[in-house]
């Protein structure tokens, strides 16, 4: 039975340690993120996503994961102004907060430091390619 301190002490883990861990589908929105810019908006975000990684996200799973990430400080949002082509909606960007920056470089260099020396399918070893 955990006691008074004990449970304290999990809930400090829950709210504040696990706020800095990133899934992976967390990790690739992040990224596409950073690849765009200034231009990240929801339909540039997944064709960045699908061409870097030839998956398609849908757009509830990748808007559920950009409203956490925005919940959990790694990434802000804006609205653009409305256009016709949108019939009237405007566009919401996102940028990528140094939390969020230094959260998805944490965990992209633990995943180097995972495979560096692997030996793959094929034959080969690990290496990183760009999109």
């Amino acid at each position: 039975m955990l006691n008074l301190l004990d449970s304290a002490s999990y809930l400090f883990y829950i709210a504040v340690i696990m706020t800095d861990q990133l899934g992976e589908f967390e990790q690739v929105v992040l990224l596409a993120i950073m690849r765009l810019g200034e231009d990240a908006y929801g339909a540039s975000i997944r064709s960045e996503i699908e061409k870097c990684t030839g998956r398609g996200p849908t757009p509830g799973a990748m808007y559920t994961t950009l409203d956490r990430l925005e919940a959990k400080g790694m990434v802000t949002s804006r609205m653009g102004e409305p256009t016709a082509q949108r019939g009237g909606r405007a566009k919401r960007y996102f940028k990528v907060t140094k939390a969020g920056t230094a959260t998805v470089t944490r965990a992209q260099r633990a995943y180097q430091k995972l495979l560096s020396g692997l030996p793959l399918i094929g034959g080969a070893h690990a290496s990183w390619c760009l999109c």
